[in-house]
């Protein structure tokens, strides 16, 4: 089965309120990654194209991360009930990676149980950040640590904040190279905080092959045992107990680095849609089967994913 881990979809419902609330939503909107029927019939019609049976969407980077926690619940509520009636509409094409009103972490479990046990989510998707917070912020240990209970996912995607440096978002570099920096800046958290290894049963996706990890993982090996000596295991050991999608805008030496780094049973499909659509979609599975073996190919693009959400 192929599944797509790296897809989003906004309703005009969810955007409005967002922006309703001071989120910028300019971003995503008129992309055809909207809930009308045409706009789905145009997304399946692109997904039988390329073959890819299911993906598994995610509001990320609109988030409703925001410091009004009765606004960010209001926000997760209906971002979940609106991906609950699509994928119930829908089965055969969509799950869906629950939204968390973080950064309040009784609201944001309460609303993760409502998510996965009524809603059927299978997982959850968080930013790389959260207001300012890193990943591995002890703040958000009861979350992982259900996570963990459940063997659940947890989806990882750029907040779009630069990394929370001027010398990016200030400079028009926000997505161009500041999303893989967030990327590598989120994972080495978790990995510092000792996540994946507390966590074992934690199935953690992080995007774009994991960023600039799969050029310097060997570096932090060297580095992290003096620079962080507090951190329980060696980076290449964490890095491998997660997964990485291939989001890498078709660029064949970054997939052959992540391949050679983590391993193809450590990479996902994904896309990015609506961001890489229509012949782009098509683009970023093509670059993959072009890339790799045919082997790898098969456990990257239809084989790993299904293992990990087990449908």
């Amino acid at each position: 089965m192929r599944i797509d881990v790296h897809a989003h979809l906004w309703s005009e419902s969810y955007l409005d309120l967002m922006t309703e609330l001071g989120v910028p939503t300019q971003a995503q909107r008129g992309l055809g990654a909207g809930s009308a029927d045409q706009e789905l019939a145009d997304r399946f019609a692109q997904l039988d194209a390329a073959g890819v049976d299911r993906q598994v969407l995610s509001v990320t980077p609109v988030s409703p991360h925001l410091a009004d926690e009765a606004a960010a619940v209001r926000a997760a509520r209906l971002a979940n009930d609106e991906y609950a009636g699509i994928v119930a509409k829908h089965p055969e094409r969509f799950r869906a990676f629950a939204a968390l009103p973080l950064p309040h972490v009784d609201a944001s479990l309460k609303e993760l149980t409502r998510a996965l046990d009524d809603l059927g989510m299978v997982g959850a998707a968080v930013t790389t950040s959260v207001l300012g917070r890193g990943l591995g912020d002890p703040l958000f240990e009861p979350l992982y640590e259900e996570l963990n209970r459940r063997g659940s996912v947890l989806y990882v995607h750029p907040a779009g904040e630069g990394a929370g440096a001027e010398l990016i978002a200030g400079h028009n570099l926000t997505w161009s190279i500041g999303a893989p920096i967030e990327d590598t800046v989120a994972i080495m958290h978790l990995i510092l905080a000792g996540i994946p290894s507390r966590h074992p049963d934690l199935k953690i996706i992080a995007s774009h092959l994991g960023g600039a990890l799969p050029m310097v993982l060997n570096r932090t090996d060297h580095q992290v045992p003096w620079e962080a000596p507090g951190t329980p295991e060696l980076p290449s050991v964490a890095a491998g107990r997660m997964w990485f999608d291939t989001v890498g805008h078709d660029h064949a030496p970054a997939l052959r680095a992540a391949v050679d780094t983590f391993g193809a049973d450590r990479l996902v499909l994904g896309t990015d849609f609506p961001y890489q659509a229509k012949q782009e979609y098509q683009e970023a599975i093509d670059y993959v089967t072009k890339t790799v073996t045919a082997e790898q190919a098969t456990a990257i693009l239809d084989t790993n994913a299904q293992a990990i959400f087990g449908f």
